[in-house]
């Protein structure tokens, strides 16, 4: 069960299983969207504004980043580095976020660095899997991906 605060309080956490849910299956189902170089000045820091604010109320931020960034037809090494520097940028101000709250502690600190280590792991598997797949296996595993988490959130939620 989820200790106490899990959503920061913004009551946001019940939407995000579906949420993932639905990007996923459009991310499987559904043609990629493109979005015109011409949009992009105006609808890339909308999407950041969103996704910021979607985050604040859940601590996921992967929606509406990551189909904003897969409609930008960035290469598959484009997408992962695009991505991995939105997740970082994310998580570095979610941090933020907690520490200034008083919500980041000596014991969440320190379980958030043991959990690197598996983090690491899994970046560098990912990176050794990504050279030996085709970009429409990728993209494939990454919205069952979604999918599946989307789906865990949904029934433990």
């Amino acid at each position: 069960e989820r200790g106490e605060g899990w959503d920061g309080g913004g009551g946001g956490v019940g939407g995000v299983g579906p949420a993932l849910l639905r990007v996923a299956l459009s991310g499987l189902l559904l043609p990629t969207l493109r979005v015109s170089p011409r949009h992009e000045r105006w609808l890339g820091p909308l999407c950041g504004l969103v996704t910021g604010i979607i985050t604040a109320a859940t601590g996921v931020f992967v929606i509406p980043a990551v189909p904003y960034l897969q409609a930008l037809g960035l290469t598959k090494d484009q997408l992962v580095q695009a991505l991995g520097l939105s997740f970082t940028v994310s998580t570095l101000a979610l941090a933020a976020g907690l520490l200034w709250r008083g919500a980041l502690g000596g014991g969440e600190l320190s379980a958030s660095l043991l959990a690197l280590a598996p983090a690491l792991l899994g970046m560098w598997f990912g990176q050794w899997l990504r050279q030996r797949i085709s970009a429409r296996l990728f993209k494939r595993v990454f919205f069952i991906g979604l999918g599946v988490l989307g789906a865990h959130l949904l029934v433990s939620g």
